[in-house]
């Protein structure tokens, strides 16, 4: 009896790391030599009008090497980890379709988790709940909502700092909608993603050199045109402090100067160190993360060619 052989996975490339890690130059560079297409895995990147503050690449970079799901959703509009997993997957599945490797870049690591391992099966966002709980945070604020949720589930309370309105309002969403926890639900394993994954994180070698780079790209920003850009989305009139697009880092310390919150310098100040503490985030889940291949961010031609190498590789 002849046994029948599955066909192999088609392959995609991870390119992750930390913010100010120079994770586009090498996913620029590697489409110049292999057959990829570019998807970027960014909470930010997604926003039209968020060009400056996101590090997007520019208009001749993308000329140059298309970026998918870029510029894909206006300010106004929230964005989830399975709407993302949904759309990179349709974006996916086209890049192989047409014989060419899916290369995914960025630096927002729960869109890599949820696109590699699946989603728990949590409700659909309920625009009607979620305003009835921004209104109540209005009322009576999100520390209290926050000790509401320690009643309905301790765990992911513990996990979600009250001053994290987003996951906060989620996690009691979640809970409203479906009678179930969050923790209750995100217990049942996801699907995991059809492709075999070469994985790829780049970073400095020592944190200070990335705490150099980061306040360097900071200030370029500033010198570029930033404050001149969230003064457009500020004078819009329809976006506020508790949208996900606001709350960016850097947008939202510059939001914040704009409000008359602080002054310039110490929006710098703020920015910086709030773009630092995501890198820190970024290097933690990247440290914890299976299957990955370390690339030294200072020696960009070394991490060309691995990459390269391990792709290549028979």
């Amino acid at each position: 009896m002849t046994e029948l052989s599955s066909a192999p996975l088609p392959p995609a490339i991870f390119i992750m790391g930390p913010t100010a890690s120079g994770k586009t130059a090498l996913a620029m560079a590697l489409r110049q030599s292999l057959p990829v297409e570019l998807i970027s895995v960014d909470s930010a990147l997604i926003y039209k009008g968020m060009d400056i503050g996101s590090a997007k690449p520019s208009a001749e970079e993308l000329a140059q090497a298309p970026h998918r799901l870029i510029n894909i959703l206006d300010p106004t509009q929230a964005y989830s980890a399975a709407d993302f997993r949904r759309d990179a997957l349709r974006e996916m599945a086209e890049i192989t379709a047409a014989g060419r490797i899916p290369l995914l870049v960025g630096g927002t690591m729960l869109y890599f988790k949820a696109l590699l391992e699946g989603l728990s099966p949590l409700p659909s966002a309920d625009m009607a709940v979620r305003q009835r709980i921004e209104a109540q945070a209005r009322e009576q604020g999100w520390e209290a909502l926050h000790r509401q949720l320690c009643e309905i589930d301790p765990v992911a309370a513990a996990r979600i700092h009250p001053n994290d309105p987003q996951r906060l309002c989620r996690a009691l969403e979640v809970f409203f909608v479906s009678g179930n926890t969050l923790t209750e639900l995100t217990k049942t394993a996801g699907e995991a993603l059809p492709y075999r994954v070469h994985q790829f994180a780049i970073a400095p070698v020592t944190r200070e050199l990335l705490h150099e780079r980061i306040a360097l790209r900071f200030q370029q920003m500033l010198a570029a045109g930033f404050e001149t850009e969230v003064r457009s989305l500020f004078a819009r009139g329809d976006l506020h402090q508790d949208l996900p697009s606001v709350r960016c880092v850097g947008y939202r310390q510059m939001w914040s100067y704009l409000s008359g919150e602080y002054d310039y310098d110490e929006m710098v100040f703020r920015g910086i160190c709030a773009t630092r503490q995501l890198a820190k985030r970024q290097m933690t889940w990247l440290r914890g993360w299976d299957g990955v291949h370390w690339l030294d961010s200072e020696k960009p031609q070394d991490a060309f060619e691995r990459v390269m190498a391990v792709v290549q590789a028979p």
